[in-house]
């Protein structure tokens, strides 16, 4: 009896064992609801980070001439904007551990959405229905576009589900299509930082590209980090596992030298331009890590990954529209142009309009008063000596140099 049932036996829990480690289809009804709450919390998450930025800004912009630089530390609206800040970055980190990867990722467009609804709310000039319609057209497009896109990602997203435990992180982990895509992105890196940094290839889309590598790493640690915190939460410790710390600090390292190719390219580029071309660029190698490491778009039909694509694209033409509006920031200039003087007369050289210095300054250009100084900081004069046209033969020097002693 006992070798009689124990065949049936492994039969029963062969099943079981291997659905601990598979990806759920879409079949469960629950599924729907966890992308929807994913969904939300990550909707949620970027529209108050938006709000958090916008009334940091705020708060810098108004402080902007004050004597001490941090000034804004003591101001409620510079605080009120940082704790939102983390609200909405908490928001966005469960998120992950909710819906897949591919589905959380583009809704980033989101907090462009917001951003743009928000700086056209608080606009400070004075301008006419007409002048407003043709200046904002393409905000107001691009902001439709995001949203229809937003829906369709949402709608058709990847439905696939697992649990984030570390046996589940540690198969992903060594399977032969992420190991080739890792091999392929190293190679790929490794070539874009050579180029930026040896042959001084300092292109946005050079710099975006290796932010968009760094990202797609950074989402895929977050996912498993989130993860296995909510197996954690529900019963199923994980957190004593290895492979836990090897994704957080994974995560933590990515996400430090993302934010450091940021803030080059933020230094050589204009702001709308980093926006729209790294949304698309991150998302696009997000959503590749996430259907090679989590296997989201599993079972998954022909339409929905059209529908998906189709969401992903009209998602990325809205957020193009968008910044392509965008305004430059026009740069603090510490002095007052002469030719913009009333009653000054304009002094050029060569069509060049010279601009005075600040007060207590000894540089190159400065228009003060130098009576008051000592007369050895004074520069040397070339006085000019008249030539005398009467006698052609002779020739006098047409200037010469006083030159001041240490006596004087």
């Amino acid at each position: 009896m006992e070798g009689g049932n124990s065949p049936s036996l492994q039969l029963q829990q062969l099943p079981l064992a291997t659905a601990a480690v598979s990806v759920q289809p879409h079949t469960d009804s629950f599924s729907y609801k966890e992308n929807l709450i994913g969904a939300l919390l990550a909707i949620f998450g970027h529209l108050v980070g938006s709000i958090a930025l916008n009334l940091q800004k705020y708060s810098h912009i108004r402080l902007a001439g004050s004597k001490d630089p941090r000034a804004y530390f003591k101001t409620k609206t510079w605080w009120s904007g940082f704790f939102l800040l983390v609200l909405g970055e908490l928001g966005v980190f469960s998120s992950y551990a909710f819906a897949p990867l591919s589905l959380i990722v583009p809704l980033s467009a989101v907090s462009v959405v917001a951003s743009a609804i928000i700086g056209i709310i608080f606009i400070k000039e004075k301008w006419k229905p007409k002048e407003f319609l043709r200046r904002y057209v393409l905000s107001f497009v691009g902001c439709g576009l995001a949203i229809v896109g937003t829906y369709l990602l949402v709608t058709f997203g990847p439905n696939s589900h697992e649990k984030m435990t570390a046996e589940n992180i540690t198969r992903h982990l060594v399977s032969w299509p992420f190991l080739l895509y890792m091999l392929v992105e190293i190679i790929v890196f490794c070539l874009l930082l050579y180029f930026y940094k040896e042959r001084n290839a300092n292109y946005i889309v050079i710099i975006l590209l290796l932010v968009a590598l760094l990202g797609s790493m950074t989402v895929v640690t977050v996912k498993a980090v989130a993860g296995m915190i909510l197996v954690s939460i529900q019963g199923a410790l994980q957190l004593d596992s290895p492979i836990f710390y090897i994704m957080l600090v994974c995560m933590i390292a990515t996400a430090i030298y993302q934010a450091t190719f940021l803030a080059q390219a933020s230094q050589l580029y204009d702001s709308a331009q980093i926006s729209s071309i790294g949304y698309i660029l991150s998302t696009t190698a997000a959503i590749s890590a996430g259907a090679t490491f989590y296997l989201d778009f599993t079972g998954e039909d022909v339409l929905h990954i059209c529908m998906f694509a189709l969401g992903c694209l009209i998602a990325f033409l809205g957020v193009f529209l968008i910044t392509r509006n965008r305004k430059k920031p026009v740069p603090f200039e510490p002095y007052i142009s002469m030719d913009a003087m009333p009653g000054m007369q304009n002094m050029h050289d060569k069509g060049i309009a010279v601009q005075p210095d600040l007060k207590a300054s000894f540089s190159y250009g400065a228009l003060e008063n130098n009576d008051s100084m000592p007369e050895i900081y004074t520069p040397a004069t070339l006085p000019i000596v008249q030539e005398q046209h009467g006698s052609k033969g002779a020739s006098a020097p047409p200037y010469r140099v006083l030159e001041h002693s240490k006596k004087e």
